[in-house]
């Protein structure tokens, strides 16, 4: 079963086994010409970006409107954009790279099937952005109650009636390092920054010491995250967080606000009427909800939107 934040991003890669048949001997895209078709939302949509969604639907194999789904993106983009979610280059790399392994591939591989097809490597990077900004404004939407969200003690009352005991999840005390990297230094400063950040992360061996490591380092921040149940923690860390043990850091990351990392302060399993809906609201997050929370939100957008065609 997927979960909430993992569901549209998984789904709409399930493109390989067309893939895998491609010919990958040819390495330039087919020419596109590339004219304004759509504006959303002041956003201009092109004829190109309609062709290069047209051969993406080829590949996977799936049937749909490129024109649509474009329109839907922008809308899911500008979305996401709204609510603060930023997903950066660094991040997007490494997705690539992940498909790429995932698929028993090479990058050249990769980007020699996305060239062959028509879909352009850069196409193909701009959906795996805004998939990854979607389910997280897809997330923050199932968690503020519109997909379905119950009460502790319902939450609790259901599993007890299924025949389950009360469940347990893990709680964490977190701490977030981040090296500030200004906008405008930021191709200037963020390798110098990162060596710092990763320098620093080496020497992390719990919470008490961060700020005193942190007091001879200029613009470093440090903060107490506090208290965070598994089902709450933020998708982008969730698994580095589980898979770093207590008075550890995870890996650092580049990020809109510079390079950060997360520090391990303690963890415990707990039991109790929180955890339970988290656990619950977590476990009913499938496919279907999905799907029909996403559609949902998108409708909303496309009646406020000003979606005008050339």
């Amino acid at each position: 079963m997927l979960s909430m934040r993992n569901y549209l991003f998984s789904a709409g890669l399930a493109l390989l086994v067309a893939a895998a048949s491609v010919s990958i001997t040819a390495t330039a895209s087919p020419a596109f010409a590339s004219e304004i078709k759509y504006v959303v939302n002041n956003v201009p949509i092109t004829t190109g970006d309609i062709a290069h969604r047209a051969a993406f639907l080829k590949l996977q194999r799936k049937k749909g409107s490129a024109a649509d789904e474009m329109i839907d993106q922008t809308l899911r983009v500008a979305e996401a954009r709204r609510l603060g979610i930023r997903i950066s280059d660094a991040q997007v790399e490494a997705a690539y790279q992940r498909f790429a392994t995932t698929n028993k591939m090479q990058l050249k591989q990769l980007d020699g099937v996305m060239a062959q097809s028509g879909v352009g490597k850069e196409h193909f990077k701009e959906f795996i952005r805004a998939q990854m900004a979607w389910n997280q404004a897809l997330s923050a939407r199932y968690r503020s109650g519109e997909g379905g969200s119950v009460s502790e003690q319902d939450a609790v009352r259901r599993m007890l009636d299924k025949g389950g005991a009360k469940p347990t999840a893990m709680e964490y005390m977190l701490q977030q390092v981040i090296f500030v990297v200004p906008a405008a230094e930021r191709s200037a400063t963020l390798a110098k920054r990162k060596r710092e950040a990763d320098a620093m992360r080496a020497r992390f061996n719990g919470c008490n010491t961060t700020r005193e490591f942190a007091k001879g380092l200029i613009d470093v921040t440090v903060r107490d995250l506090g208290r965070i149940l598994a089902p709450q923690l933020p998708p982008d860390w969730a698994e580095q967080i589980k898979a770093t043990k207590v008075g550890g850091a995870t890996a650092t990351r580049e990020t809109d606000r510079g390079v950060e990392f997360i520090g391990i302060c303690s963890s415990r399993e707990v039991s109790d009427d929180k955890a339970a809906q988290m656990v619950f609201q977590s476990e009913g997050s499938n496919d279907k909800n999905a799907d029909e929370l996403s559609k949902k939100y998108v409708e909303e957008l496309r009646k406020k939107a000003r979606i005008v065609e050339r």
